[in-house]
């Protein structure tokens, strides 16, 4: 017997927020008209939606498009993005594919959760990455290279999620936050805990027990 459980969010203080709905839960259903829902692994664009809102954003950078999320909600906002994906032959690892970046006042990242889902046989991929530890790597050199075209108060947005590989979990918000302090870049607010609504995952019957992971974080960088 499945029993549906349903939970009312804490009350929030009110304050000067822009945008007062916008806390550390982020459980808004649907994905919006943004991006493409064929594209696996993809997100719904209102918690970027929020957060550019939030930061009063003017040039949006995404270094690793997907199917166009950020750009349609930047196109609803009037807010100018420049977008770059592998699949375009633009690594986010390599300094070059920065050069000619005008600077951005935030740059909106929803990495591969490493090897969970592999995108392509290219061997510069994030989702190809030899082991955890080469992937938080390039992870750091992203980042970096995301930070030399950041405006002094600008702000770096990263959503990523954990998984189960071989009966081991792989806390890669956890870890990305390590690394992310460990060069240089501080927490520049809570991490905001994103409602995964619509999971692939929570469509299926498995026959092994497990606490299922229904959500993702969205960690929010700025210079230390």
């Amino acid at each position: 017997m499945t029993t549906v459980q349903t939970i009312e969010l804490p009350a929030a203080p009110i304050n000067a927020s822009p945008v007062p709905h916008l806390t550390s839960i982020h459980a808004a259903k649907g994905r919006g008209p943004y991006g493409s829902s064929r594209y696996r692994g993809n997100c719904g664009g209102y918690l970027i939606r929020d957060l550019i809102r939030y930061y009063k954003s003017e040039h949006v950078l995404d270094p690793m498009m997907g199917s166009g999320t950020c750009q349609d909600v930047c196109r609803e906002l009037r807010v100018a993005c420049t977008s770059m994906d592998i699949k375009l032959g633009d690594d986010a690892a390599d300094p070059e594919s920065y050069r000619h970046i005008d600077p951005v006042d935030f740059v909106w990242m929803h990495p591969p959760y490493w090897k969970m889902i592999r995108y392509n046989d290219d061997p510069q991929c994030l989702s190809n990455a030899e082991s955890l530890e080469a992937f938080l790597d390039r992870m750091a050199e992203v980042l970096n290279h995301c930070r030399s075209v950041l405006t002094r108060d600008g702000k770096i947005a990263v959503l990523i999620g954990g998984f189960s590989e071989g009966g081991r979990y792989q806390p890669l918000s956890q870890l990305l936050m390590a690394k992310a302090i460990e060069i240089g870049l501080w927490p520049a607010t809570t991490e905001i805990i994103r409602f995964q609504h619509g999971n692939t995952s929570s469509r299926r019957s498995y026959q092994s027990s497990f606490i299922p992971g229904l959500h993702d974080t969205c960690m929010i960088f700025e210079e230390r």
